[in-house]
């Protein structure tokens, strides 16, 4: 099994992890290399817990201490690959109860619309309205 990548980032020599996370970004194949890497780590944390939960490979022989750690695992998976490991949520109605998708945004759209245009209306006859001053006499020629 690998070595997870922060204990080897924490070594002295080793660049900060942002270091290393701009350069699989900047280069495509590391990105890729990473990538794969994470997932097979991913697998391998999963097969770790069936082996755990049979009683074999790292289990410890108690089993609440070895059921808090599959669980913590699986949890954990879920949250890191949630395409493979996470719970598959769909989302459906039926015939008494159909989902209903409504779009407000057109409506809400309008109504702003036609609130700006009344705004904009209402200022226009405010100046109209205003009365009118007389004009200031130039400067010098008071």
């Amino acid at each position: 099994m690998g070595e997870p990548l922060a204990p080897i980032l924490r070594e002295p020599g080793m660049p900060h992890y942002t270091n290393w996370y701009d350069w699989c970004r900047e280069d495509a194949a590391l990105g890729i290399a990473y990538a794969r890497a994470r997932a097979t780590g991913f697998d391998r944390i999963a097969i770790n817990a069936r082996e755990t939960a049979r009683g074999r490979g790292e289990s410890s022989g108690d089993v609440q201490r070895d059921k808090l750690i599959i669980e913590t695992d699986l949890k954990l998976l879920a949250k890191w690959d949630p395409k493979r490991y996470g719970d598959k949520v769909a989302l459906t109605g039926d015939a008494d109860n159909p989902i209903v998708v409504e779009d407000k945004g057109s409506e809400l759209a309008g109504e702003l619309l036609s609130l700006l245009r009344n705004r904009k209306r209402n200022a226009a006859q405010t100046i109209d309205a205003a009365p009118k001053s007389p004009a200031l006499p130039a400067k010098g020629k008071a």
